[in-house]
C-alpha cells in the first residue's frame, strides 16, 4: 500500500483510522505532514506516544471536516472500517474537489460498487455519485489472512481521484433524490420508480421503460437537471 501512494515530503496526508499505526509508520517515513484521525481514546494515546511527530486528531471521522485539517487539498489514506465506509464515501463525495486524492482499503464489494458499470447488479447510487465526482481505480485485492483477526471477506485497495472535468449538474440534491427513488425500486421501470417527480419523458432522450440499473451516468445527470429545471419553474 505504501509503495502505491508515492507521497512526497511536503504532501499533506490525512490518515483515517490508523489503529495501532501499522501503515502510519510508512506514511511518516514518506511525508513530514501527516495527520491521523482516530476515535478510540486509548489508541490516540498510544499513537501519540509511539509517533511524536504525528498530529493526532481524536474524533469521529464522520463528524470531522477533513478538508479543514490541512492548508491545501489533503491526500487521504486509510484502512476503513467496513461499517463506516459507505457513509464516509458519500460524505466525501459531496465536496470531493477539496481533496487531492484518496487511497482506501475497503471491502471488495464496496469497491465493486464504486467501479461498477451500467447494466450490472453493482451499478447503483454509490456508483453514480462516485463516478460523477471522481475517477475510480481499483489497485489490488487483499486477502483475509493479512488482517488480525481475519475477516470473512476480501478487501481491495483503491485510488479515488477528483474528476477534473465533470458533467454539468444543476443540483446535486436533485440527483441524490432521483437516485434514492430509482434504486429503492430498482426492479420497477424508470417511469414507475420516478413517478413522484412528474418527469416529462418526451423532453428526454431516455427510454422510461428500462430498469434503473440499465441507465448510465449521463442519463441520470439529464434526469436530475430536468427535475431541477422543473422545480425552478422551467
Amino acid at each position: 500500500m505504501a509503495e502505491r501512494l508515492a507521497f512526497r515530503r511536503d504532501d499533506e496526508v490525512v490518515e483515517i483510522g490508523p489503529g495501532e499505526g501499522a501503515l502510519t509508520r510508512y506514511l511518516l517515513a514518506a511525508s513530514d505532514r501527516v495527520t491521523a484521525v482516530e476515535i478510540d481514546r486509548d489508541l490516540v494515546a498510544a499513537l501519540r506516544a509511539r509517533f511524536p511527530t504525528l498530529r493526532v486528531v481524536e474524533g469521529d471521522v464522520l463528524r470531522v471536516d477533513l478538508g479543514a485539517l490541512t492548508d491545501g487539498p489533503p491526500r487521504l489514506v486509510g484502512n476503513l472500517p467496513y461499517n463506516i465506509s459507505t457513509p464516509l464515501l458519500l460524505k466525501l463525495l459531496e465536496d470531493f474537489e477539496r481533496v487531492r486524492d484518496a487511497h482506501f482499503l475497503l471491502q471488495k464489494e464496496v469497491v465493486d460498487r464504486l467501479a461498477a458499470m451500467p447494466g450490472t447488479k453493482d451499478w447503483g447510487r454509490l456508483s453514480i455519485l462516485a463516478q460523477y465526482a471522481a475517477v475510480i481505480e481499483p489497485l489490488f485485492d487483499v486477502g483475509p489472512e493479512h488482517f488480525r483477526p481475519p475477516p470473512k471477506v476480501m478487501s481491495t485497495f483503491v485510488r479515488i481521484t477528483p474528476r477534473r472535468e465533470r458533467m454539468n449538474l444543476e443540483s446535486r440534491d436533485a440527483l441524490v433524490g432521483v437516485l434514492r427513488s430509482a434504486f429503492q425500486q430498482r426492479r420497477k421501470t424508470l417511469r414507475n420508480a420516478l413517478q413522484s417527480f412528474a418527469i416529462d419523458w418526451s423532453r428526454l432522450a431516455i427510454e422510461p421503460h428500462i430498469r434503473p440499473d440499465a441507465l448510465d451516468l449521463r442519463g441520470y445527470i439529464d434526469i436530475a437537471n430536468h427535475v431541477a429545471e422543473r422545480a425552478d419553474g422551467g
